[in-house]
């Protein structure tokens, strides 16, 4: 007679994949993950279909998990939070077992978290907020390819912010123009300027032309400075070979920094980009172009903090990470948050910013966060005291868009930086009293006087829209 080893049909998922109990390894990826279930899909249920779908189950039961381990392999839920102030909406806590990843993957870890799962009927939506990773799997993946240490050595700057400027208009320059508006910016006191994001190699502009254009600028600025600087040289291409073909010709002209889109571009492409700078001694740039389409909703997609893991994990040197007092989108406390996920070696859960576990990043070096998107001198107290000295503070209208041109514009951001580091340095509550602060540097530079008058008026209040689930403490 024949003996029947397993019950054919579907089942649900909470039966194999919801588990309260579990005891957490220390080597296990753990997700949490905002739910919104469809009506009538009990929380237990909807937890255990995102942890089945995102690991090891499908929709019914098939005679194939006989062939393996499958309660080794298998994701588990094991808590469910309500969301404050959200009735619908319910955080699901998944562990995951190291072995389903691939060590060193961003690629194929995301390619899990974040795949068929979001088109899963059973939620209405689905957001992924945090994600631990252990150790053991951090120690597998590339990193920075230097970090913010070796990146203050190579430039011989300390003890301050780097200052930065996103050349504009975005599109359009001829690539001598290009070096033009960069040869002012970096005379005038800036230490970087930058491609913009969608600058790749356009009709207008090839970027064999712009880049040589933009190391003559380079080369220029630092005989008349005596200081070391830089321009973030847009590689991102179409394929990887012309990516590389790229960074190469940036090496050759002596470039010390170079930028890659990691989003638009892929993690695949920018591990290899990574590994490439940390073997050819360039530092890497990273623009987050396409970020606001997965991270903006507040239910559905991925959060940025878990986006800047994915980075620090992949490599790069820097990360955009919004501004706060700008004009793109980024609550204060969170951004401190991600902001610490991105330079610190161990951050502590914190719900009031919107860390849901503890992160150990161990020997990885930590990524330089730049403040970028409508800034200008007046909010340079607040930059200096969210930021502190380990960022770039990029002003792209904020330089170009002086009245006495760019070298007038970078001018200013340099007095305006260090007239407030000046006096933080005093103990001075600079953001307090920011205005004195800029008013009294002003009296020596007529180029901050200027910029001061042209940008008094402009704000960008608006409201922030995906705002932390979690009272301020």
């Amino acid at each position: 007679m024949a003996v029947k080893t397993y019950n054919a049909g579907v089942k649900e998922y909470r039966e194999t994949y919801w588990e309260p109990h579990y005891t957490i390894k220390d080597t296990d990826i753990l997700a949490c993950f905002k739910v919104v279930p469809q009506a009538g899909v009990p929380r237990e249920e909807a937890a255990a279909a995102v942890a089945a779908e995102s690991s090891t189950g499908t929709w019914t039961t098939v005679w194939t998990d006989l062939l393996t381990d499958l309660d080794h392999y298998k994701g588990r839920a094991y808590a469910i939070e309500d969301v404050p102030g959200d009735d619908e909406a319910f955080y699901a806590f998944i562990a995951y077992p190291i072995d389903l990843f691939e060590e060193g993957s961003v690629v194929n870890v995301f390619t899990s978290l974040v795949g068929n799962v979001f088109g899963f009927k059973a939620v209405r939506s689905l957001r992924l907020e945090d994600v631990r990773f252990p150790i053991a799997y951090v120690m597998t993946c590339n990193g920075p390819p230097h970090g913010i240490q070796v990146e203050r050595d190579i430039l011989n700057k300390y003890g301050r912010p780097l200052l930065g400027c996103t050349i504009k208009p975005k599109l359009g320059l001829s690539a001598k123009n290009y070096g033009r508006a960069v040869y002012e910016c970096l005379r005038g006191g800036l230490d970087f300027t930058k491609d913009d994001e969608n600058v790749n190699s356009q009709p207008f502009m090839r970027w064999r032309q712009r880049f040589d254009f933009v190391m003559e600028a380079v080369d220029k600025a630092e005989q008349e400075t005596g200081e070391r600087k830089g321009h973030y040289l847009n590689v991102t291409a179409p394929t990887p070979e012309e990516m590389y073909r790229r960074a190469e010709y940036a090496k050759e002209l002596g470039s010390r920094i170079i930028m890659h889109d990691y989003l638009t571009g892929g993690f695949c492409a920018n591990t290899g980009l990574a590994q490439w700078c940390r073997n050819n001694g360039m530092l890497l740039h990273i623009h987050r172009a396409m970020h606001a389409v997965l991270d903006r909703n507040p239910r559905h997609g991925i959060h940025f903090r878990v986006l800047a893991k994915a980075l620090r994990l992949s490599g790069g040197d820097h990360l955009h990470s919004g501004t706060v007092v700008g004009k793109l989108e980024g609550d204060r406390h969170a951004t401190l948050g991600w902001v610490d996920l991105m330079r610190d070696s161990f951050i502590k859960e914190d719900r009031s910013r919107g860390i849901m576990f503890d992160q150990d990043w161990g020997a990885m070096p930590g990524v330089m966060p730049v403040a970028s998107g409508g800034i200008h001198v007046w909010h340079m107290p607040a930059l200096v005291t969210i930021f502190g000295d380990d960022a770039v503070l990029q002003f792209g209208g904020g330089t170009l868009g002086h009245p006495w041109g760019n070298a007038a514009g970078a001018a200013a951001n340099r007095v305006a930086l260090e007239a407030c580091v000046e006096a933080r340095n005093r103990g001075v509550a600079i953001e307090k009293e920011g205005k004195q602060v800029l008013t009294d540097a002003a009296q020596h530079s007529p180029e901050l006087k200027a910029a001061m008058e042209t940008w008094k008026e402009i704000k960008f209040e608006f409201d922030t829209v995906d705002k932390l689930d979690v009272a301020h403490k």
